[in-house]
């Protein structure tokens, strides 16, 4: 049987085919654009028209034995909506709703991105043979964070667990649009620390001003760039060390937008974690950059699956 993974994310949706030992078979990749109901439609007539069959206005569902989805949030997994935050127009959207009405008769289940992030890298990243608390981290437009235990999903009863971009690390820091104070995402989040960048003189005149450019100039050796990733090492390692005390984690893999500095952050992160370790058992931790990329969330959200029909 296969499974039909669905990554919801703010700028693209992507779908794939993926078997039980994890061959990918099929992938499609859209950008949001102005309609997020009629892309996902079209996205999943695309990719399940790989399936064979044939029911649902065309959509095949032939040898699928489910649905899992990854989406940014928040969501209530109970309730099956979402709310991304970057997609206005989906506020409480029914999502588990709106893709049983596309392929009829399959299960669907609902997680969080980053959980599925996490879950992906356990499954089909090599962590799997190692790792009994696996700890993922996506770094982008925010933060957020899954839990793996003893290779098992930790959703949580809303689905919300894992929201490592919401843990408070500074507690005279700035308000976060989530309502508390000094939350790692104002920190560690790209935006975030090309704001801070921006106000204490980083930039020239004609210059990008983005993430992808501060971290450019980070590994050029600009010092102001190179602080603001500092400053983000320091709050995530805080945030790290705050789970690893909680769920005993053995690894902690970092993907999204911002890992793609690579060691311009995991350096100073592994630095900071070092530092920051008290307890011997914090000590061990083991940090890194995803190994699956831009796929993670979709091995993941074909787990979700998969794992449930063993």
């Amino acid at each position: 049987m296969t499974a039909l993974a669905i990554d919801i994310g703010g700028t693209k949706f992507a779908a794939a085919l993926v078997r039980p030992d994890g061959t990918m078979v099929r992938r499609v990749e859209l950008p949001v654009g102005h309609d997020p109901a009629a892309t996902l439609a079209s996205l999943v007539r695309d990719v399940g028209a790989g399936t064979g069959g044939g029911t649902g206005g065309g959509t095949g569902t032939g040898g699928l034995s489910g649905v899992g989805i990854g989406s940014a949030g928040p969501l209530d997994a109970v309730a099956g909506t979402v709310s991304p935050v970057n997609i206005p127009s989906w506020r409480d959207f029914p999502l588990v709703g709106t893709v049983s009405e596309l392929l009829p008769g399959l299960p669907v289940t609902l997680a969080g991105d980053a959980q599925c992030m996490a879950l992906g890298e356990w499954w089909r990243g090599g962590h799997g043979s190692r790792s009994r608390a696996l700890l993922g981290i996506v770094v982008s437009t925010g933060v957020g964070g899954g839990l793996v235990l003893g290779g098992v999903p930790y959703l949580g009863p809303t689905g919300n667990a894992g929201h490592i971009g919401h843990i408070s690390v500074d507690r005279n820091g700035e308000l976060c649009p989530c309502g508390a104070t000094g939350c790692l995402e104002t920190i560690a989040s790209g935006p975030s620390m090309v704001r801070w960048a921006l106000a204490n003189g980083w930039g020239d005149p004609g210059t990008p001003t983005d993430a992808r450019t501060l971290s450019a100039d980070a590994a050029r050796g600009v010092p102001m760039a190179q602080l603001a990733f500092q400053r983000a090492a320091d709050a995530l390692a805080v945030a790290i060390l705050t789970t690893a005390a909680l769920f005993d984690i053995d690894d902690v893999v970092i993907g999204g937008g911002v890992s793609g500095a690579g060691e311009t952050l995991l350096t100073p992160l592994r630095q900071a974690v070092a530092k920051q370790a008290g307890l011997g058992f914090l000590r061990r931790l083991n940090v890194e950059r995803t190994r699956l990329e831009r796929d993670a969330g979709l091995y993941g959200a074909a787990a979700l699956v998969l794992k449930e029909s063993r």
